[in-house]
């Protein structure tokens, strides 16, 4: 740990991981490249910035109609576009389009942002006509782009047009002063990845996935879509900023995908107004008579669906463990035992949930006594108890906690596949499917450890190349539930496969030139391809795929709960665990903050593997355990510990522990 005690809360330590920061060190940001010209294009590289310098300092003339470059800001960007109009004639006119994927760079259209019909021309150009005096110009803020790595300007007169200073004005994040200074951090080699800085490489990329996720309240995705062109002025909820599910698109509050996103917020930037603001919507939201919650926030405010009405709950449990605001909590949670009191009513004489809110995040076959549904059921009854329980509501922490306990049994019962050694869909199908088993793995639904390793070792069946394909949406690789199953493998034990999904699905999106190379991919097909299916079966058109969506950064908090082991067992870390997994690695270090303090790991295996040397840093006053099962000997702080030395109990501060394996 490179920093000292007495520091400001707020940053992390300095250190190597400084340079995988993704975060721009400006709201104003320069291309980096020229990545394409056609046409006679004069001293194109004059609009791109250098390390030495962030702006760009030169110009460009395009010369012709026609004439257009493709400029390249080196990573994933949003915001609005300004320039300098140098010298234009009197019909001068020009036209800028936009995309994440190089795949869809061209001079007459963007990639899709609002509609995905693959029938249809993309979102098209915004246009700068005639006439266009010479001077700064800036793009109208109803036309933010929200996510776009290449930038595309094409002149349609004769005539010669000079152009110079191409910006854009970041948009995102837009209450954080430095987007560079994060409060978490993560750093370890990885000897068994060509690029030994990918592990480092992919926290950060999440990280800044959902940094570009963080919108302000007025920029969402106008609704109905606009027949041409795009808008994104619609608001998005009731505060601001406020957390979205991607850059680019669809730009509102999904909270299913929040089940991933807001813990790689808080062990990244910490910054939790946002899932704050986001949660507050959906409540806000609420059906007055039923108790039933939105499916999406505003402007979509899409609704029937069950599960992720539970994600919405689930998502009160996290930032509630990761803030301990008591203050705001105690303004929801009327319309938070109200919603389980809705959920709970669909649970029918079988002791299943009935499901009848059948949106989903795009799986097929939701409905009925669907396993997936009822695994994310146990987990809402699990983290009830908990919340019920930090608020003295003993009557409903206990009732919230037998419910749990038959719905455990009940869900072995019905869904157990003894011959497949996985948990089916439903009473009625042999199909088994990623979301449910991964799910039942990582709540603690299995009976046994020897069961959940079963289930981690035959998730591997539906593997490819590039990660596991999903059998309840064929052809498909689906980051989102992929980040519950990469967790569900180091819950197993079976760190060797989590590490091997890690480097496969992960691996891909981060280094493909198909993408964007600094933010995470919505998806793809078994080849690698940018098409995303929906639960409707609509093949959705490759250009309107996300390349910054924060349901696929599963990997940053994983890398931090469970590589690193560092987690938070009472709200605000009041109490802790620290318990790696040190999957073949030989050191890892870093950490996250809460509002009790900062809290920081750093462990060091040794050559022979014989013994792990580990650091613990937390804030005073807290207490918590560091368990090693496989440890024979410990030694804490220079002495030798007698007893269990598998699961030490340790109080705040900075404790140093070696232990024999």
């Amino acid at each position: 740990m490179t920093k000292s005690d007495d520091d400001v809360l707020g940053a992390a330590p300095s250190g190597p991981w400084d340079a995988f920061n993704l975060a721009p060190t400006s709201r104003t940001v320069y291309p980096t490249s020229v990545y394409k010209s056609e046409g006679l294009v004069l001293n194109a590289e004059g609009l791109t910035s250098s390390p030495e310098s962030e702006a760009a300092v030169g110009n460009a003339t395009l010369n012709g109609n026609g004439a257009w470059v493709a400029l390249d800001f080196g990573k994933e960007v949003g915001g609005w576009v300004s320039l300098n109009f140098e010298n234009v004639s009197s019909t001068s006119s020009i036209s800028l389009a936009f995309t994440e994927s190089p795949l869809f760079i061209r001079p007459d259209a963007s990639d899709d942002s609002s509609y995905p019909d693959a029938t249809t021309k993309y979102d098209g150009v915004m246009n700068v006509t005639a006439p266009i005096s010479e001077g700064y110009w800036t793009q109208p803020r109803y036309m933010l782009r929200g996510g776009y790595r290449y930038l595309t300007i094409v002149s349609h007169d004769d005539a010669p047009v000079t152009i110079s200073n191409v910006s854009c004005e970041i948009s995102f994040s837009p209450a954080t002063e430095n987007m560079t200074e994060y409060a978490g951090y993560f750093y370890a080699k990885d000897p068994e990845s060509e690029d030994s800085d990918f592990l480092t490489k992919l926290w950060y990329a999440g990280g800044y996935t959902v940094q570009t996720n963080v919108v302000p309240l007025d920029t969402g995705r106008q609704v109905p879509f606009v027949s041409s062109g795009w808008a994104n002025n619609a608001t998005l909820g009731v505060a601001g900023p406020i957390i979205v599910d991607g850059a680019k698109r669809d730009r509102a509050v999904w909270p299913g995908d929040m089940g991933i996103a807001v813990p790689s917020a808080f062990v990244t930037t910490n910054d939790l107004v946002p899932p704050r603001n986001a949660l507050s919507t959906m409540f806000a939201a609420q059906d007055p008579t039923t108790g039933a919650l939105p499916e999406s926030g505003p402007p979509l405010s899409q609704t029937g669906s069950d599960t992720y009405l539970m994600w919405t709950l689930i998502g009160t449990y996290n930032y509630y463990l990761y803030t301990g605001d008591t203050e705001w909590f105690s303004t929801v949670w009327t319309n938070y035992t109200r919603a389980v009191a809705y959920i709970e009513s669909k649970v029918d004489d079988t002791g299943l949930l009935n499901v009848t809110g059948l949106r989903d995040w795009g799986r097929f076959g939701q409905g009925g006594h669907n396993a997936e549904a009822n695994a994310i059921l146990y987990r809402l009854l699990i983290t009830s108890t908990a919340l019920a329980t930090y608020i003295n509501d003993t009557s409903l922490a206990s009732a919230y906690s037998s419910n749990a306990s038959a719905l455990k049994s009940t869900f072995n019962n019905a869904f157990w596949l003894v011959d497949a050694g996985l948990y089916r869909d439903n009473e009625t199908t042999l199909l088994t499917p990623q979301d449910a088993n991964s799910f039942a793995v990582l709540f603690n639904l299995t009976q046994s450890a020897a069961q959940a390793q079963t289930i981690s070792a035959n998730l591997k069946k539906n593997w490819v190349a590039l990660g596991p394909v999903a059998p309840e949406l064929p052809d498909t690789i689906s980051p989102f539930i992929s980040g519950f199953e990469l967790q569900a493998h180091f819950a197993a034990g079976n760190d060797a496969t989590a590490m091997d999904l890690l480097r496969r699905e992960w691996g891909y999106m981060l280094y493909t030139n198909v993408s964007v190379q600094s933010t995470l991919l919505e998806g793809f097909t078994t080849n690698g391809s940018l098409y995303y299916r929906s639960q409707d079966g609509y093949n959705y058109d490759p250009a309107y795929t996300s390349h910054s969506h924060g349901w696929s950064t599963g990997p940053t908090s994983a890398l931090t709960f469970y590589v690193l082991g560092l987690t938070l067992t009472a709200p605000q870390g009041t109490t802790w665990s620290v318990a790696p997994h040190f999957s073949g690695l030989p050191a890892a270090q870093g950490g996250f903050e809460t509002p009790l303090g900062a809290f920081g790991v750093q462990w060091t295996m040794a050559g022979d593997g014989r013994s792990v040397s580990i650091v613990v840093r937390t804030p005073e006053g807290t207490s918590g355990t560091v368990a090693v099962a496989n440890a024979t000997a410990a030694v804490v702080d220079g002495r030798s510990v007698q007893g269990n030395v598998g699961l030490l109990e340790l109080q705040g501060g900075t404790h140093n522990v070696t232990l024999q394996l």
